[in-house]
């Protein structure tokens, strides 16, 4: 039985491997669909379009060769799930028989007519790419379905699925090619993801793709800039930025074009440019483009989103010092407007991380002291900015962009004095205002020029008023800046390699300054306009395989109140070797005519005490600086080692732009300074960790003839920097850490042991002594989920200065009847903050 059963096994298992056997041989007898219309394309003389996605695996046996066209056609739709149409004499159409989505299919050519191949087409629900001949199908959902077609190079193209299937059963659709800048990224995920090194030498971070970094759980935009080597704010502001040893006015603040004179809300601790609605961040120390005039020092240029919504979005957040709220949202198919919008919760609750930032502002100034008599009550501060970005797409060849911006900083309290037995009050108050608009006209003339009009006016006030209760006084103080500017911008693309920059640009500034006291009896009121015509060119070159980048420049000012010109070189060389090197030089020629000036530092009650001014060609020159820089980059497995030095001479300055707090405090005189030193970055990848370590070491130091045979140390000359910081991030949890570790800042101490001399104080060489080595720890966190279909949230919390460390960031001396006193500015302390945010 059992030997019975063993043969029927046996049997059994050769007929399953005879069966397996001649379905293979059955199957190698069958071709690829892709392989038939090959041989049909010659047999026929006809070519077929198709997506390859349909075609794909798809395995038949090849048609009779006696058959006709037309019976091989049906012969084909009879063995697959696919139609074939003759569109003429040469072109069969295969396209999916009809299930439950409607296809739609076209021809892609450029301006030329020739086909676009590998251009992405996107419905709802599914996406294909174009064939060699430019030819796409893709499943929609029907009706007035969106359709996007997007592809490196041209401008991005949407139509219904109502307009194209009106348009012919494959219609031809040209795209229209847009000029793009030949720079592209070399190096991503620079620091974090969404921090980037271009081309160009710039420094670009994308809000949209930002992870995080250590101490923000807002991406505050001048904060992070901060994050990079060679960049430090000496006070932890973001109104004293220091670009390789600059002064925060030699930076270049520009908001979609439009030249900002203010920088933050609590008069620094926070940036006033609403991260929600500022897109980009683009970061240049040197080598900068030569449409750009002023920052000697360096720019950072912040954007908007430049494509137009199709849909509906918005957010609304909380943290501890502010709430507010973004909208984005369509205006039609060719418009799509931002609007974004914060203020201040302190008139409604007083958070620690509120009480932390008063404290830091308020320390050392009129609000803080109570002398003698006098009390200060009744502290409040508060703030508001609110940006809109509108953008209308006219046709396909023109766009116009509308931008507005305007914030609003207010500190107010009261001095309290009993006079005679009765209690007096007064209010003191300060305001800080800036207020912007501008307007954007492009034009894609054709598929190689393209021109760009822009101009802007931007508006800066800055007014206090100090009531002085025990001299019954009263001193009103003001500083205003009015600036218009048109530029003309103008590119023409030799090839996909090259092309040409040139325009002219006009700008007109006017500052005012008022110092106003009514007993006694004082006025001065000081009004200057500049206007300077610029016109500049620029050749940018990109290789075809991106190993090499050059762009080369010149920029023509002239000066008409001065009568003055002034030629300025630019360029910028990026050489990829040896598959992970990257090899950068950098220079540049740049002016100023505008600066700030401490007259005394109790002006503006001693906490925003900067004002503008313009230069006059004689005791305020204009600022004029060269600079350039060399460095090497590698890049592989998740490494990198980016090492950079730079050399930077700014001439024009005056001391009392310069923050002196020794003898030279009240003395203006004209001088320079030269900077040189590295720039160091080390970054590794591991997973979901990302781990950094940075340096930077600056060497700074003052020309002062009129105060100073020689040279000396400048005040912003912070030796040596280092930046120790670890990201983890996953689908939902976002975590940092970040240690900052500087030397002291340079610092004149009096003599010791003979510190008064002849009713003043003997101070020692200027900058000779440094304060206490600056110590700071944060953390923060993110985490996001998900409240519904189509709204996710975020909350978060950070904590700056975790460890409590008490920073000296300056130390200044005065003298009081022969009596020495000593003031110290302290940094902010133990600062908790929380962010609770609804992204719908």
């Amino acid at each position: 039985m059992a030997g019975k059963i063993s043969k029927i096994g046996l049997a059994l298992g050769f007929l399953f491997f005879l069966s397996i056997n001649l379905k293979a041989q059955e199957e190698n007898k069958q071709k690829t669909l892709s392989e038939i219309i090959i041989v049909l394309e010659t047999r026929f003389n006809v070519t077929f379009n198709y997506a390859e996605d349909i075609v794909k695996n798809i395995r038949l046996f090849a048609p009779d060769a006696e058959m006709s066209l037309k019976n091989t056609l049906v012969y084909l739709e009879g063995n697959t799930a696919l139609t074939f149409s003759t569109l003429n004499e040469t072109i069969v159409l295969i396209k999916p028989k009809p299930k439950d989505y409607p296809f739609i299919c076209g021809y892609l050519k450029d301006q030329n007519g020739s086909p676009i191949s590998r251009a992405l087409v996107q419905s709802s629900k599914f996406r294909v790419t174009s064939n060699d001949n430019g030819f796409f199908s893709i499943k929609t959902t029907g009706g007035e379905s969106k359709i996007k077609i997007e592809h490196l190079g041209f401008k991005t193209l949407e139509k219904t699925f109502s307009e194209l299937n009106s348009e012919g059963l494959c219609p031809e659709l040209r795209l229209q090619q847009e000029l793009q800048p030949l720079s592209e990224v070399v190096i991503s995920n620079y620091l974090a993801t969404g921090i980037n090194k271009i081309s160009n030498g710039s420094f670009e971070i994308d809000f949209s793709k930002f992870n995080i970094l250590p101490g923000l759980i807002n991406n505050d935009v001048l904060q992070s800039v901060q994050a990079f080597p060679g960049i430090i704010s000496a006070n932890e502001t973001v109104s004293n930025i220091n670009i390789r040893g600059g002064t925060h006015d030699q930076n270049l603040i520009l908001w979609d074009g439009i030249k900002m004179y203010q920088s933050g809300h609590f008069f620094g601790l926070i940036s006033m440019y609403n991260p929600n609605i500022t897109q980009k961040v683009v970061l240049r120390k040197n080598g900068s483009d030569v449409s750009y005039t002023d920052g000697v020092s360096g720019s950072i240029l912040m954007k908007t989103e430049e494509k137009i919504n199709d849909s509906f979005k918005g957010s609304v957040a909380l943290n501890l010092t502010n709430v507010n709220a973004f909208v984005d949202t369509p205006l039609g198919r060719k418009s799509s407007l931002q609007i974004a919008g914060r203020k201040s919760i302190s008139e409604v609750l007083e958070t620690p991380t509120y009480k932390s930032f008063f404290k830091r502002i308020s320390q050392n100034t009129e609000v803080a002291n109570n002398v003698m008599a006098i009390s200060n009550t009744d502290e409040a501060f508060n703030f508001y900015d609110t940006s809109l970005r509108w953008i209308y797409r006219i046709n396909d060849n023109e766009e116009l962009r509308l931008n507005f911006i305007a914030a609003h900083n207010k500190l107010r309290f009261n001095e309290n004095a009993v006079i005679y037995d009765e209690t007096e009050s007064r209010a003191s108050e300060l305001t800080q205002n800036s207020i912007a608009g501008a307007l954007f006209y492009k034009r894609q003339w054709s598929s190689k020029f393209q021109t760009i009009f822009e101009i802007y006016e931007t508006d800066y006030k800055l007014k206090a008023l100090n009531a002085n209760i025990l001299e019954s006084q009263r001193f009103l103080q003001e500083n205003v800046v009015s600036e218009t500017s048109s530029k003309l911008n103008a590119n023409y693309r030799f090839s996909n390699t090259s092309n040409i920059l040139f325009g002219y640009h006009f700008v007109e500034t006017e500052i005012t300054n008022l110092d106003d006291v009514d007993n006694p009896i004082y006025r001065l009121l000081v009004s200057e306009v500049l206007r300077t015509h610029g016109v500049f060119s620029q050749f940018n070159y990109k290789s075809k395989v991106g190993t090499t980048n050059f762009n080369l420049g010149l920029r023509y000012n002239y000066i008409s109140k001065f009568k003055k010109a002034l030629l300025e070189p630019r360029f910028s060389f990026m050489q990829r070797f040896a598959n992970h090197f990257t090899f950068e030089l950098l220079g540049e020629f740049k002016h100023q005519n505008t600066s700030q000036i401490i007259n005394f530092q109790s002006d503006f009650l001693g906490i925003e005490n900067r004002r503008w001014q313009l230069s006059n060609n004689n005791d305020i020159p204009i600022i004029r600086s060269k600079q350039v820089s060399a460095g090497i980059n590698f890049n592989q497995s998740n490494w990198l080692v980016s090492v950079k030095g730079y050399l930077k001479d700014v001439d024009g300055i005056t001391s009392q732009s310069q923050g002196f707090q020794n003898d030279y405090q009240f003395v203006r005189s004209k001088g320079s300074y030269e900077s040189y030193g590295l720039d160091v970055l080390i970054r590794k990848q591991i997973d979901n960790f990302n781990v950094w370590l940075s340096y930077f070491n600056l060497n700074s130091t003052y020309k002062f003839s009129e105060l100073e045979t020689g040279s000396f140390p400048s005040n912003y000359s912070i030796a040596h920097a280092i930046t120790f910081g670890a990201n983890y991030t996953d689908a939902k949890l976002k975590l940092s850490a970040g240690l900052n570790w500087h030397s002291g800042k340079p610092v004149t101490f009096p003599v010791e042991g003979n510190e008064v001399t002849a009713n003043s104080i003997n101070f020692e060489d200027t900058n000779a002594s440094s304060l206490k080595d600056y110590l700071r720890l944060d953390v923060s966190a993110l985490y996001n989920f998900k409240l519904g279909n189509k709204t996710t949230a975020i909350a978060g919390l950070s904590v700056w200065n975790v460890l409590n460390q008490s920073n000296e960031l300056n130390t200044f001396y005065s003298l009081d009847n022969d009596v020495l006193n000593e003031t110290v500015q302290q940094s902010l302390g133990f600062t908790p903050n929380a962010v609770f945010k609804v992204q719908f």
